[in-house]
């Protein structure tokens, strides 16, 4: 079986690049939120400093409010420091019953950051300052709802753990439902809302089909970082869980053959995720046409940002990342995917509504053009 991913090829892309005019600023910003706050390791921490973290968050809300772009920042600074120094890289990551015990107490601050607890713990003080934040510029509810995705985000870390600590693989089933949640997307949504200064209501977030547009660009997003990432975490000689190993171990197939297969039902899902939304937009309010114009930008930011950013091209070991997207999918198909957890997604969009978008946006076509990736690329 071939390992080593020597090449990621361009991938399908229907969103144009944005980026918030102050991303410097708030890069600079968030730099100096993590040394005040003592984020991490001073190893790690000079690490995800350069890592411009504050561009992603300027990706993600490209017309959103400075103020809710900085938190953004911050926050996603933060899980780096909790992925990367717990889970990662520390030892708590090859023990899940202590990390859930140290993320437990972590989410009972980020709840109520009045408890006397972890009162010289950085992250612990960086979650208090990013609690009280979200709070002034969000409404209780979004408070709410950003706690219980970080609840979301812990429980899918402990499970990727024990994994870590049998060495383990899970199959793609499994895979697929811990990393529509490891990955931390499902905790940007709330700022997503404050970013425009608006609060999507629970009888149109709620809704079974609104929260599975949600899901696929979690899909999308992780399964592009996945991707990304392969060349950096192959290369690290730890444990590492990526959806190319899942398929390599489930499948028995070399890396190139898991690579092309990831791509094709990251295509898939992005095809009718596309559709899904025209169909919502069709239905819904302005802020639910906004939420989703937001899922899109994050779907887009992401990719920007991960074929850029040093976390993934490891100047030292430069990985072989794509500098332009594709127009088209490899794989447009209306079936579902093989995997039970997220199947029932093609269920929700009828298929005179599938042929319709279909037409209508052309993502049946066989061209094959390449449109150029972001300008702003780091070093």
């Amino acid at each position: 079986m071939a390992h080593g991913l020597t090449a990621v090829p361009p991938i399908f892309s229907p969103y144009r690049a944005a980026i918030h005019p102050r991303h410097e600023a708030v890069d600079r910003h968030t730099a100096v939120w993590a040394g005040s706050f003592g984020i991490g390791s001073p190893e790690l921490r000079a690490s995800l400093v350069t890592h411009n973290i504050g561009t992603f968050a300027a990706r993600i809300l490209p017309e959103g409010r400075e103020e809710v772009v900085e938190i953004l920042s911050d926050f996603v600074l933060w899980l780096f420091g909790v992925d990367d120094g717990y889970c990662e890289e520390g030892d708590l990551g090859r023990r899940p019953g202590a990390l859930l015990g140290a993320l437990s107490r972590l989410l009972r601050v980020a709840q109520n950051p009045e408890a006397p607890m972890l009162l010289d713990d950085p992250l612990a003080r960086g979650v208090r300052d990013l609690h009280a934040r979200i709070s002034t510029h969000g409404t209780a509810g979004q408070v709410a709802r950003w706690v219980d995705a970080l609840r979301e985000y812990f429980l899918s870390v402990v499970w990727e753990a024990e994994f870590r600590s049998q060495g383990s693989v899970p199959d793609l089933n499994d895979y697929t439902l811990m990393r529509i949640y490891d990955g931390a997307t499902s905790v940007v949504l709330p700022l997503l809302e404050m970013g425009h200064g608006y609060e999507l209501q629970p009888y149109e977030r709620d809704r079974t089909d609104v929260r599975a547009a949600a899901e696929m660009a979690y899909f999308v997003i992780c399964w592009d970082n996945d991707l990304f990432s392969h060349h950096k975490e192959s290369r690290t000689g730890r444990y590492y869980l990526n959806v190319i190993r899942v398929l390599e171990q489930g499948l028995g197939i070399g890396t190139d053959q898991a690579v092309t297969l990831a791509i094709a039902q990251r295509d898939r899902v992005l095809c009718l995720f596309v559709r899904l939304c025209a169909r919502l937009r069709r239905q819904g309010s302005p802020q639910l046409r906004q939420y989703l114009t937001s899922l899109e930008s994050f779907i887009r930011g992401a990719q920007d940002w991960g074929i850029s950013s040093r976390r993934y091209t490891t100047p030292d070991d430069p990985a072989d990342l794509p500098v332009a997207f594709r127009d088209a999918p490899t794989d447009d198909s209306q079936e579902p995917l093989d995997i039970p957890a997220v199947a029932w997604w093609w269920d929700l969009l009828p298929r005179e509504d599938a042929d319709r978008t279909a037409r209508t946006t052309g993502h049946r076509s066989p061209v094959f053009t390449l449109r150029p990736a972001a300008a702003l690329r780091t070093a």
